[in-house]
């Protein structure tokens, strides 16, 4: 059989596991690469390739290899560079490579949405030392957040109190980086009810929305979410019309991962991922279409339908608390019972080789028939908190 397209994704974690799989379902044929064997999306992929993702040689070489009919970033610590050049020869980049480049530093993402798009977002300064860290929070204020440009799942996030945390801010955003620039963005400690990631979805036909996912997050790094959040009109309103302007500057086909703060009616632009969000992985329950199913058929050029949230769902996360190589996850049988005839329970192990302290293995899904978010949120807790990490190390 021809496959309807050949898909070369580069980072193949969690997220690219579930992607992988939609696209299979979907016909293609998807190589995927990593730094590491064994990632997880190579554990269902057609082939894979291993090798640095910031070694722009070892990209252009696999790409010219495979030569895909699309190249679909799913890390952000990737030679953008040499996916520009690539597509001005020809290679379809998801969404764009000008996307890739932007988005995968928090400073050009940030200066795309405040400086030329005007949407509100935190106050906010960038500092490459820590002496520049220490005088942009005199100017910002306390307290502060202080993020890597470059990192993934929270690593390298803090808030600081006031001067005295100053150093070590500087210290564990510096070992929390990706890549290869030694920069931090420092801003505003926001006041907000509550956060959320509005999945958008760019396609041939227009830009559309999932319902709304409320999240909730630890070390900078989510640990359960939930859909439909919650929101008035008027905030909801607010965020599809920020998330449309920003996905139609940068262009190209996919979804859309866009995460606003949000109090009262009023809405503030965080941050936005132009792949699947992590905290989207709700969506393997609570739509009939995931996010990885939305984000495969907008690729390929297939219809979106509107995506509705009939029931209420969750998911809560499996953590490790350790570095090991030699491990297993105990406890499916007890996570897999649910509460009730009215309930929905799941679980994803994501089939990563090695724990890391901190480092997602997996998570748990809720989905309630007739009930609340709080009563999905609730049951999927219980159901990850069955689920244990034995170590043999």
């Amino acid at each position: 059989m021809t496959p309807t397209a050949k898909i070369l994704l580069l980072g193949s974690g969690e997220l690219g596991r579930e992607f992988t799989i939609s696209a299979k379902r979907l016909g293609c044929h998807v190589v995927a690469c990593d730094s590491y064997d064994g990632a997880p999306a190579m554990q269902v992929a057609d082939e894979r390739e291993v090798f640095p993702m910031l070694d722009g040689d070892a990209l252009r070489t696999v790409i010219e290899k495979h030569r895909p009919d699309h190249v679909v970033p799913e890390i952000e610590a990737i030679r953008t560079e040499v996916l520009a050049e690539l597509e001005a020869e020809g290679f379809h980049i998801v969404p764009s490579a000008r996307a890739a480049r932007l988005t995968m530093n928090r400073d050009a993402i940030r200066n795309l949405a405040a400086s030329e798009l005007a949407l509100k977002t935190s106050t906010f300064e960038y500092a490459t030392s820590r002496e520049e860290l220490a005088a942009a929070a005199v100017r910002v204020g306390f307290p502060l957040v202080v993020k890597p440009v470059m990192s993934s799942s929270g690593k390298g996030q803090s808030t600081v109190k006031d001067a005295a945390g100053i150093n070590a801010a500087w210290d564990y955003a510096a070992a929390g980086m990706r890549g290869d620039r030694l920069r931090v963005i420092a801003e505003a400690f926001v006041d907000f009810d509550y956060e959320i990631t509005l999945l958008t979805i760019r396609h041939k036909d227009g830009v559309s929305f999932c319902p709304p996912i409320g999240h909730r997050q630890d070390r900078g790094d989510y640990r359960e979410s939930w859909q439909p959040a919650a929101m008035s009109a008027a905030a909801l309103a607010a965020a599809q019309q920020m998330a449309a302007k920003v996905v139609d500057a940068l262009g190209g086909h996919g979804i859309f991962g866009v995460e606003f703060f949000v109090k009262g009616d009023a809405v503030i632009f965080s941050e936005l991922s132009p792949r699947p969000h992590d905290t989207g992985m709700v969506t393997l329950v609570s739509q009939s279409l995931s996010e990885f199913d939305l984000h495969a058929r907008a690729i390929l050029g297939l219809p979106i339908p509107a995506v509705t949230v009939p029931h209420a769902s969750a998911n809560a996360v499996l953590l490790a608390d350790r570095d090991a190589a030699d491990f297993t996850i105990t406890g499916l049988t007890e996570a897999l019972v649910p509460p009730d005839a009215n309930t929905h329970v799941d679980v994803r192990i994501f089939g990563k080789p090695v724990t890391r302290s901190y480092r997602r293995m997996g998570i748990a899904l809720a989905r309630v028939e007739s009930g609340t978010t709080d009563e999905a949120r609730a049951i999927a807790a219980a159901a990850a908190g069955k689920l244990k990490i034995g170590y043999r190390e």
